[in-house]
Formats: structure tokens, sequence, C-alpha cells
């Protein structure tokens, strides 16, 4: 007899999304996570009384009628969320060299925002928006066999890009090199050089955002909260730092998992969020792999990784020009090079980073400043510059917790490094910080479980995406996947995975999953919003609870 009808391993939005769906549809299910807290990339911590979210910066998709509106809606637990909206006149800054273009919210209004600062592009940037909207209206209709005619048109659309790259439908129609670095500005949502990514994927993440960005009020952790008080609603179960050794088979069939405690917990279903080199060649092993997939796995190529610099300061930094929108500093119009370096140990010779994002939490969510004690006051930030596992692989078997002394070092320095690239930016920003804490390759690595610490699964380049990369059945009875290396990465993308996920794991439709009735989302105004109003009161209490809790 089985403990349970589902297993999920791990917590992030594509396992939780799984759980919730599945339990709502009379499932029993089981949740296990390494960590001590869920989320996987959503989660939160707090390091001397300030609160990080390493994961997740901004949400698209989430007015009326959005795809992952929809998803939270459907799944009910929309009650249980809250987002501030960053600055609709800009909710990404893209800086190249001098130049600063800040995107705004409506696809029209970026447009027009794009022209006023390239009017000799004028015509391009038409061609461009037209040709990436029919690139997302392929995508969307290829699918829809209730209209073969919409779905013909679909693959014409996904035929003519499919081999393409993020820089071949800038460059089809934009020959200004400043342009072409402005408009493959938040190339760091997918970690990849415009020359390497899929137009489907580039496409996509620019798209994602035309309806403006959200910041989830609180923290990250308050999406995974949600999740999981909805998976104890529908009588699901969640167990933190329960680490799987090993997935139980018979045959080819899935019966279950094996904790590291020597555990064993039987299912018929288990649905693994981990990235497939840890499902496939630790949790399976390679020996029980057909051929075929050992060939795509040891084939696999994974996204970049990055240096993490989370850090509190006592500056004015609204004073200082930053306001709720994202900052992408590039300190030349080669934006492709930036990244392409991303990807290697460049970063480790450079003086400054070349290309930096930051985001200023305590802006995006104005009830972060409410903390109390000797934070209070302060500014809560999180930047990032792309670096690959290599720069780190000599420090990969040492422990967590006990690293040499000169990796530490290396630590420091970098994060010195980063400030005095951001204090290029904003001067004096250095003599302002009060508290700092750098993640590198290897933190990915021990709290996320991600294979070379990447952080968007598998890279999204024309060979690894849609079926070319891994759907959500794979080769075993009974073993599904979720997560970013399945249907896309961010919240979106991989929430999307985990009702894939369970679509086939009840061999269902979308509409069966998510039903009607669901609502009570919160969306507030992060420029808005004012230390007296009663907005602000309800928010600096529900960012008082704990990201722990479950």
């Amino acid at each position: 007899m089985t403990d349970y009808d589902v297993i999920i391993i791990g917590s992030g939005a594509g396992g939780l999304a799984a759980a919730v769906a599945l339990a709502r549809a009379g499932k029993r299910v089981l949740v296990l996570e390494q960590h001590d807290r869920p989320g996987g990339w959503t989660h939160s911590f707090t390091l001397n009384g300030y609160r990080f979210s390493p994961g997740v910066h901004y949400i698209g998709d989430l007015q009326e009628g959005g795809g992952l509106r929809r998803i939270y809606d459907g799944l009910d637990v929309s009650q249980d969320l809250a987002f501030v909206e960053l600055n609709p006149d800009g909710y990404d800054h893209i800086v190249v060299g001098d130049k600063q273009v800040d995107f705004p919210k409506g696809r029209e209004n970026l447009i027009e925002r794009l022209k006023g600062h390239f009017p000799h592009e004028a015509q391009g940037i038409d061609g461009y928006f037209a040709d990436m909207e029919a690139v997302i209206r392929g995508l969307r209709n290829i699918g829809r066999m209730d209209r073969p005619l919409e779905a013909a048109k679909g693959a014409g659309n996904i035929l003519k890009w499919m081999r393409a790259t993020g820089a071949d439908l800038i460059n089809a129609h934009i020959n200004d090199p400043v342009l072409r670095g402005v408009l493959a500005g938040q190339s760091g949502d997918h970690g990849l050089p415009p020359s390497k990514v899929s137009a489907f994927m580039h496409a996509g993440i620019t798209s994602h955002y035309f309806e403006g960005g959200y910041y989830p009020m609180g923290g990250a952790f308050t999406i995974p909260r949600a999740f999981v008080r909805g998976l104890k609603r529908s009588g699901g179960a969640i167990r933190l730092k329960s680490r799987v050794k090993r997935i139980m088979m018979e045959g080819r069939k899935v019966i279950g998992v094996e904790l590291e405690s020597g555990e064993e917990i039987r299912a018929g279903v288990v649905i693994s969020n981990a990235d497939p080199e840890v499902t496939f060649g630790k949790l399976i092993g390679r020996e029980h792999l057909s051929a075929k997939l050992k060939r795509k796995l040891d084939g696999v190529t994974y996204s970049t990784s990055c240096l993490s610099l989370f850090f509190a300061t006592d500056m004015d930094l609204r004073g200082a020009g930053l306001d709720s929108g994202n900052m992408w500093y590039y300190d030349h119009a080669d934006v492709d090079k930036i990244y392409t370096d991303g990807l290697t140990d460049a970063l480790l010779r450079e003086e400054t980073p070349p290309g930096m994002f930051l985001t200023v939490t305590t802006l995006k969510d104005p009830s972060k400043m409410h903390a109390t004690g000797a934070t209070a006051g302060h500014h809560t930030c999180e930047s990032f510059a792309f670096v690959g596992y290599e720069a780190f692989e000599k420090w990969a078997n040492t422990k967590y917790g006990a690293r040499p002394a000169d990796y530490e070092a290396m630590k420091e320095d970098l994060a010195w490094r980063m400030v005095r690239g951001l204090e290029k930016r904003i001067p004096g920003l250095s003599r302002h910080i009060v508290f700092w804490s750098l993640g590198t390759p290897l933190s990915n690595e021990h709290y996320l479980n991600a294979t070379r610490g990447n952080l968007y699964g598998i890279e999204k380049s024309p060979s690894q995406v849609g079926p070319l990369g891994f759907t959500s059945k794979t080769e075993f009875e009974g073993l599904f996947l979720c997560g970013q290396s399945t249907t896309s990465h961010g919240v979106a993308g991989v929430t999307a995975s985990g009702v894939d996920a369970a679509k086939a794991v009840l061999e269902c439709r979308t509409r069966d999953l998510l039903r009607e009735g669901g609502g009570g989302m919160r969306l507030l105004s992060a420029d808005e919003v004012t230390d007296s109003s009663t907005d602000m009161k309800r928010m600096s209490g529900w960012a008082e609870e704990e990201e722990t809790e479950i």
C-alpha cells in the first residue's frame, strides 16, 4: 500500500503549483523540501534583521486576465497574495553607457518611448515589435487544435524563428548599436547573450512585462506561504529538511522515494522539481537511463550563475535618483559580449563588473522600511553580476560554513568590486553600506541543489527549448518533471510548469484544474503608498510575518 498518491520533490514555484492542483483534485500529496523553508528560488531569508529575496525581483502577467493571475486565482491562492506595482513609467531602467531608457507599462507606450530616444529607428522599432508579436501569437496558437487555421498560422511563425536567436530578432530590424543594447537589456532575466538565447525566450520575456512589473508585498516568501496554506486547506502536506536520496523504482515504474535519513515513503507518482541532472543523474542514476536519455543528459548545457550582493544602506536612495524600477547597468553597448563573458570566469579579471543589475526592495515594497531597531529606515538592496561556475569550482568540495580562507578573501574582494561598480552610478554609496553579504555559485548549489549553481535550469538556447528541452513526462512510469528546465523559467514559467505536470498526472485540461471563483489578490502601487496611509499600516503588519511560517 502506498503512503501517498503523489510525492513532490522540491517546493519551488513549480512543485507547489503541482501540489496544490493535485491536492484540490483529491490526491494525497506530500511535498519534500531539503531546505528549512519552502519556496526554492522564491524563498526569503533574513540576515542581521534585513530580509532578502534572492530569486524574485519582479513578476509580470498579474493583471486581470493575465496568465499568472489566472493560475493564482484558479488554484485559489490569490486570497493570501498581495503585490506592489513597480514604477509604471519605468519598471526597468536600462542604462547603456551614458544612455538611460526607461521601459514603461504598456506595449504602445514602450514603442513610443523607444522612438522618442531613437527616432531614426522608428520603422525598425515597428518591425521588431510586429515580429515579436507574431512569435508570441504563434506560440499561443500552436496548440489550438480546436482552431486549425490559427494553429497552422502559429506553426508558420514558429518554423520561421525556430532556430533563431534573440539577436537575430533584434538585428533583423535595428542597426543602432545602442538601441540593440537597450533591447537586449533584459537579458539578465534569462542569463544568456542575445546571440545565444532562443528568439522565443527573448520575445517571451520582453512581452511578459508589457502590462507592468510587480513585487510580492512582504518579500518573495509570501508566494510559497500562500501555496502552502492552499495545500493544507486541500489536505496536502509538506515536510522541510527532508532531502531525497533516491527515487525508488520497480523496473521502469516509480514506487516512491528514500530520504537521506533512510526513511522510505511510497507513492505511485513522483514529480521532481529538481533539475534534470539531479533528477536523472543523482536520484535515479545514469545506469537506469535509456541510451537516448543518457545522451541527452550528457549533452545538456545549464544556464550561467552569478554573484549575488545583498546589502543594506542608510543612504537616501530616492534622493540619489533611484525608484521602484530595476536598474540594469551596462558599461558599453556590446551587451552581447557582457553576457558572453558572464558564462565564464571573466568577471574575476575585471576591476568592476561591466554589467550589473540593482534592485532596491524597500522602494519596491514600502512595508520593508517599517523595520524596528537598528534596521529602521535602512534600504535593502540586491545586486547581481553574472559569472560561470568554473570560477569557483576549485572550492566545490569544501564544506559550506567552513570554506577555506582564500574563498572568503575572494568573496570580500568581489563584493568590493561590485560596490565600486555601483558607486560609478551612485556616488558615495560605499560610505553608506551598513551591512553586506555575498552569495556565489556555490551558495546556489548549496541552498537550491542547483547543478553548477545554475540560475535558470538548462540554458534556453534554440536547441534546448520546447520539446528539445524537457517536458513534464519522462520515460519512467509515474515520474514527472516540473521546474525551470521544462516549460520555462522565472516565477510565471515555473508556476505554469507545475500546472502542466499536474495535467499530465491527471490526464486532464488546464480548465479542469483552474476553477472559477478564486480571487482576493491585492495589487498596490509602490510609488503612491505613503507612510501614513491605511495601506501602509496593513502592509507593515503583513510583512512582519516570518518567512519560515508554513
